[in-house]
């Protein structure tokens, strides 16, 4: 099964104005010119959204969020609809990254119901799981992940709909990666979960991409492993040289 790599940045909270629209005209102008046979999609702070669609108008990169609210309007004071997300441009939104479960007590169901509305509203969810360093230490790595699943994805999940991210929290923004191998056994572990929750047919169409610690000079390895199908990048997306060599890395 060939699932066209998809090469995602998440940009947390950075970048003011000028900064983020010099980083996405920068990151737009490298995509366009190198002609890369990948997908290709950036997640700004909810701020800057207006901004960094006008830079992107003309590319194929797509716009994602990173978080949305599972109702669409409502008194829910500092959060943000999944039809103010489409209303802004944005096809895509991350839910569940390790920094929202951990930092924000966000449970498997809360994020099952996001999506939900996610997916109602139009958008495709990138739904993040990964465990601890302490839960890697106590050989529960694939259980953790393969738990996650079966709690956070929802029934209508589609490959056309959502994508996996295995984000291993130890190694996020810590220079900290596991080895090809380990990357290997854990997205076909997460494969074989989706195939069980939602059919074999749409698990192998299913894109699992790997986070953590993902630079140009590893991207090589990571990136091709036969259930990989691409990166969500935290910190190496704030450079547009790193973000697309990851890109080309990834296609080699």
């Amino acid at each position: 099964m060939v699932r066209k790599k998809l090469i995602a940045g998440n940009w947390k909270m950075n970048c003011l104005t000028a900064e983020g629209t010099e980083l996405a005209k920068a990151v737009a102008a490298q995509v366009k010119a190198e002609k890369l046979a990948c997908d290709f999609l950036v997640c700004p702070p909810f701020t800057l959204l207006g901004a960094i669609k006008k830079c992107l108008r003309g590319t194929k990169i797509a716009l994602g969020a990173q978080d949305v609210h599972f109702a669409d309007k409502g008194a829910h004071t500092g959060d943000i609809s999944p039809l103010m997300l489409t209303d802004l441009g944005c096809s895509y939104v991350i839910i569940g990254h390790s920094e929202r479960r951990v930092d924000h007590f966000e449970s498997n169901e809360l994020i099952k119901q996001k999506a939900v509305a996610a997916h109602k509203a139009g958008l495709k969810t990138v739904i993040c799981i990964g465990e601890t360093g302490a839960e890697r230490d106590a050989g529960k790595t694939i259980k953790v992940c393969q738990d996650e699943i079966f709690g956070s994805v929802p029934e209508d999940a589609s490959a056309q709909n959502t994508v996996i991210a295995y984000e291993p929290i130890w190694a996020i923004g810590t220079g900290k990666t596991p080895t090809a191998a380990d990357v290997e056994d854990v997205h076909a572990a997460v494969r074989a979960a989706l195939a069980k929750k939602l059919g074999k047919a749409t698990a192998n169409k299913m894109r699992i991409l790997y986070g953590g610690s993902v630079k140009p000079n590893n991207a090589a390895e990571l990136l091709n492993l036969p259930d990989v199908d691409g990166a969500l990048i935290g910190g190496a997306s704030l450079k547009a040289d790193d973000f697309v060599a990851i890109a080309r890395n990834a296609l080699k």
